[in-house]
This record gives C-alpha cells, sequence and structure tokens, in this order.
C-alpha cells in the first residue's frame, strides 16, 4: 500500500514538473527550453511524454539549414545573421551541431563559441548539439529540438551542420530552406560536391569572397547549377564576406524573399515531408529500443558468435530477433 502511494506521489509530482517546464517553455523561458532539448537528447525518463504534449503545441516556424564544409564560415555568417533578423525583433533558435567529444560524448562547443555575444539577448535561444556518431551531419535528436523551440515561438530556427562534407544530405529533411556554404578554395571541388550537398540547396552562399578566386568560384559554381536545372529556376547566389558582415544584409534579405515566394501547396508538400521522416525516425528509435530490451549484451554476443561460426547467417539471426520482439508484444 504504501509502495503504491509513493508511486503515485512520484507520478503527480512528475506530472506537476512536465506541466512547469512545458508553461516556461510556452513563455521561451531560456532555462525551460534548455532543460527540454537535454531531457531528449539523453533520453531520458519523461522524454516521450514531453514530446507528445510539445507537439502539439507547436507554433509554424521556418527552419532554416546552414551546411557546407568546414572552414567555410557558416557559424561566422549565422552569427551575422542573427544580429540582422534581431534588429527587427524577431524571436530566433540557433542549434548548432558540433563534433563530439571523444572524452564526454558532448558536443564541442566551437559554434556555441561563436555566437557568444547573443547570449544575453532573451529573444535568441542557442543551443550546441553533439552528432554522437549520428551521421548526416546532424545530431540525433535534431528534430525534436526544432519542435521544442517552435513550441517556444521562435519564428526563424537555424539549424548549423557539422561540417563533414557531401554527406549532410539530412538538413534537407527538417529545413524549409537550405543554405549550401562555399568559399573561393573550393574551385575545382565544386564539381565534387555535386552528389551531395550541392543538390539540395536553395540558395548558395559565397563566402570569403573577397579573396582574389572568388569571380572564377562565381562563374564555375552558376555554370554547375546551370548545368542541372533549367536558367529561369536556379538557384540565387549571395556573396559575403562574413567576417566583415559584407553582403549579410543581401543574404537576408534572399532568405526572406525565398520563403515569401513559396506558396501553401509548396509548405505542405515539404512540412508533410518533414513529419513522415520524423516519424520513421521515432518509429526506428522505439523498435531499436524494444530490441535491446529483448536482446541484452551477452545474449546479442551469443548471436554475433554463432553468426562468426557459421551456425546462421545475419539475417535469419535479425529475422529471429524481431520475431521474439514481435511476440512479446503480442503476449
Amino acid at each position: 500500500m504504501t509502495k503504491r502511494l509513493s508511486q503515485k506521489i512520484g507520478e503527480q509530482n512528475f506530472s506537476k514538473n512536465l506541466d512547469g517546464l512545458i508553461a516556461g517553455i510556452c513563455r521561451g523561458e531560456p532555462r525551460a527550453i534548455g532543460q527540454a532539448i537535454s531531457l531528449v537528447e539523453n533520453n531520458e525518463p519523461g522524454a516521450d511524454e514531453l514530446m507528445k504534449r510539445i507537439y502539439l503545441m507547436r507554433k509554424e516556424g521556418v527552419v532554416i539549414g546552414i551546411t557546407g564544409a568546414p572552414g567555410t564560415g557558416k557559424s561566422t555568417l549565422v552569427d551575422q545573421l542573427i544580429e540582422k533578423f534581431r534588429e527587427e525583433k524577431i524571436p530566433l533558435g540557433v542549434i548548432a551541431v558540433d563534433p563530439s567529444s571523444p572524452f564526454t560524448g558532448g558536443a564541442i562547443l566551437g559554434d556555441r563559441i561563436r555566437m557568444m555575444r547573443h547570449s544575453c539577448d532573451e529573444g535568441v535561444f542557442i543551443r550546441s548539439m553533439a552528432t554522437r556518431g549520428y551521421l548526416g551531419g546532424l545530431a540525433k535528436a535534431t528534430g525534436e529540438a526544432i519542435a521544442i523551440l517552435e513550441a517556444a515561438g521562435k519564428k526563424y530556427i537555424f539549424v548549423e551542420t557539422v561540417g563533414v562534407g557531401q554527406d549532410e544530405v539530412d538538413i534537407v529533411r527538417y529545413s524549409d530552406l537550405v543554405a549550401v556554404i562555399l568559399t573561393p578554395q573550393a574551385g575545382d571541388e565544386i564539381q565534387a560536391f555535386k552528389a551531395g550537398v550541392m543538390e539540395i540547396g536553395d540558395l548558395f552562399v559565397l563566402n570569403k569572397a573577397d579573396l582574389p578566386e572568388a569571380e572564377r568560384a562565381e562563374r564555375q559554381l552558376r555554370s554547375m547549377l546551370e548545368l542541372a536545372g533549367s536558367g529561369d529556376s536556379l538557384p540565387p547566389i549571395v556573396k559575403t564576406v562574413a567576417t566583415k558582415g559584407e553582403g549579410i544584409e543581401t543574404l537576408q534579405a534572399t532568405i526572406k524573399a525565398l520563403i515569401q515566394q513559396r506558396d501553401q501547396e509548396s509548405i505542405i508538400r515539404r512540412r508533410k515531408k518533414l513529419t513522415g521522416w520524423l516519424l520513421r525516425e521515432v518509429i526506428r528509435e522505439k523498435l531499436a529500443s524494444l530490441l535491446w530490451e529483448a536482446f541484452p549484451p551477452k545474449e546479442f554476443d551469443s548471436q554475433v558468435e554463432k553468426i562468426m561460426a557459421g551456425e546462421i547467417d545475419p539475417y535469419t539471426a535479425a529475422d529471429l530477433m524481431c520475431k521474439k520482439i514481435i511476440g512479446k508484444k503480442e503476449k
């Protein structure tokens, strides 16, 4: 009886704490937003319940993906864009995906340090997230973090990828608009990016445009885009020098123009893709969790040993493991 009462009190306290956390998020409180993102990032108890409620409270924001190779100046550009948008008092969220620390698994806070001058601005929330081995240039909880920032009323949400090269294409699944950042030093390498990030850009930014190779790089980029599509629908190219704040006004105006050009049908289509991908990710996470519950490390290792010994193949082993999960759920 005492145990049951204690459990009931615990559930009530949890519900009360969750109510307070959600209320804080809706008021745009940085502390509450940070706690919520940590909850889902670390997959702590209560993360699912939080997201179930947060998802229905989202206010549609505009998600702008910022991607490109390391050293192109992504963080400096985002820092400058924050300043421009905040001149109009627009509430902003920034998710800067950093490499994982090899020691703690946390984010190496390079991107966040570059944006520290905005840390005292209550209208801006900046969060560094570690990849933790997640591929595609993003962190695992990026989708959930975006939903939390939308619930907090952030009108524009910048998501900066980690900067690993042409495999960073997951950003297109989350974003309403993707800006690909290049530099004149890319030169002939622009061709090498064709199969990856070059195909997902709604907007191309040629940063460090004060370098002597800038004109040549712009011609190369334009030629490549012309080969890929029709001349009437080429994505815009904006030249910037982020360290000096040059071209930032033009970049901001271009982003706003591209967002305003979208019709309702294209917005719904893109959001539907995002929602579908998020649902697949949630299902994948839940199935993986069930798998590790059903197969503790010792039992999993025994399956690996059987495969190594030639007693079974990986595909049959996977089928048997999945059937075990389904069987457990049916009971």
